[in-house]
């Protein structure tokens, strides 16, 4: 893959560890908890930090704009969890765990040139991502007052880009013909992950199962689960189109721009990967797509 969309692919890649670190670190889970939330697990802060922008989202809205989860996970956790904290709390709240991860991976350097001009280049290209689609991810953190602090505004820029990107690939994913169960199953069968690690998405082996079926009756995949030509075709169109769709803010941000940013944000790329806080193998296939 070469051209514009290899390079909407690379800032996919870098940006979303910046935003994902939120989901696993130990102070958001520290910050969950004073809120109220059972951090036992992961989901239910998961689902309280992003689902917050949408409002007080009920379940129904959250399976569509999260996409890949059975609704039976999403209904464990909305909307009892704003029983526990209201969104603005949450959102509040939120912007204090990014706080203390940011600062305990990256010390007084948010504090720096550095990451103020990050946060300036990946602001500019968040802006040029608003509104996105309708009611979707994107739009609503793009509605978000923007915080003072660089290195906040850069994990929300971070945020806004990623969901902007969400959103579009949900759409190509529907263009596709693919429900949220087949969107997993033949996302697997292109090898972005181990059918283990979308366990977590809650889908039962029998539901699995069927998607697995539908797909061979579509000539996508093959008796052992993997895809066939076919299904690894409509696999790069799905993710090519997406491109297509996060590409705005990049081309706003222009060529020099996007190479400084990704200058600027090679190191703390590397140092939270570092950090071991992300899993190394992830339903998103960075890293494999």
């Amino acid at each position: 893959m070469t051209g514009e969309p290899a390079r909407v692919r690379q800032m996919w890649h870098l940006m979303e560890p910046l935003h994902a670190v939120l989901y696993y670190a130990p102070a958001a889970f520290e910050e969950a908890a004073a809120l109220g939330y059972d951090t036992e697990g992961r989901w239910a802060s998961y689902f309280a930090w992003r689902a917050a922008p949408l409002g007080a989202a009920g379940a129904d809205e959250v399976v569509r704009t999260f996409h890949s989860f059975a609704p039976r996970v999403v209904d464990r956790h909305v909307p009892a969890g704003w029983a526990v904290a209201d969104p603005d709390a949450v959102l509040a709240v939120r912007l204090r765990a990014v706080d203390r991860t940011y600062r305990a991976l990256f010390g007084d350097r948010v504090e720096g040139a550095g990451f103020a001009e990050a946060a300036a280049l990946a602001r500019r290209a968040a802006e040029a991502a608003a509104p996105g689609v309708p009611g979707g991810l994107g739009a609503a953190n793009s509605a978000l007052p923007w915080p003072d602090a660089p290195h906040l505004t850069l994990w929300q820029a971070a945020t806004v880009l990623r969901e902007h990107r969400g959103d579009g690939h949900i759409a190509a994913l529907t263009g596709a013909g693919l429900d949220p169960v087949e969107s997993l199953v033949s996302f697997a069968a292109v090898g972005a992950a181990a059918p283990e690690v979308f366990a977590s998405r809650g889908w039962s082996a029998e539901e699995w199962g069927a998607a697995r079926l539908r797909l061979q009756e579509r000539g996508l995949l093959a008796a052992d689960g993997t895809a066939t030509d076919a299904g690894r075709e409509l696999r790069a169109k799905v993710e090519l189109r997406t491109d297509g769709e996060a590409a705005a803010p990049w081309r706003a941000l222009g060529e020099a721009g996007r190479e400084r940013l990704v200058q600027l944000l090679g190191e703390p790329w590397l140092e939270v990967i570092g950090s071991g806080l992300l899993p190394s193998e992830n339903t998103l296939g960075i890293g494999k797509v």
